[in-house]
This record gives C-alpha cells, sequence and structure tokens, in this order.
C-alpha cells in the first residue's frame, strides 16, 4: 500500500525584495550608512535592513553622494543614509 503525502504550498511574498546593496560603514554620531549600491536606488523608495538581530522598515528621505544631495543613485554608488536604527557593517539593505 502507498501513502501519498500532499505537498505544502509554498507562499510566494506579496513583493518581491530586491538586494540593493551592503553596509560598508556606519557613523553613529549622525546615524548615518555608508551604503555600497548593487542596484539603483531613488528618494522615495521603501527599503528593508537586515542583519544580525536587526530587521526594519524604512522611506529613504534623503541620500548623499560625496556629501551632496541626490534623489536617485546607481549601481556602483556609494551613498549615505540616515537610519532609524543602528546597524552594523555588512547588513543588507533589499528595496521593497
Amino acid at each position: 500500500m502507498v501513502i501519498k503525502k500532499k505537498e505544502a504550498k509554498v507562499k510566494e511574498p506579496k513583493s518581491k525584495e530586491v538586494l540593493i546593496g551592503v553596509v560598508s560603514n556606519y557613523f553613529e554620531h549622525v546615524g548615518v550608512a555608508a551604503i555600497k549600491l548593487k542596484n539603483s536606488l531613488k528618494k522615495g523608495d521603501k527599503i528593508k535592513v537586515v542583519g544580525g538581530n536587526v530587521e526594519f522598515e524604512q522611506v529613504v528621505d534623503s541620500m548623499q553622494i560625496q556629501h551632496k544631495v541626490v534623489s536617485e543613485a546607481k549601481k556602483g554608488d556609494e551613498i549615505g543614509i540616515k537610519l532609524n536604527e543602528k546597524v552594523r557593517k555588512d547588513y543588507k539593505i533589499f528595496k521593497k
């Protein structure tokens, strides 16, 4: 007698998260993370920060490249973003 088991259905996430960068440095005294981008990012995009015991989401209010405010950045740029929580080097940044 052969008993077939039902396969559990895996739910797809509602929104696909795309890895856009990794924290390369964090400046605690100003709450700013330096992020090396692997994908583009714009002001107003919603991001998710994941690493260690930290996981939070926020909207990109502003970002800088070489201390100049920009509204968008492309793959390969290193940007600075003020974050709502403390992060560490190598934390991953996803775009929601």
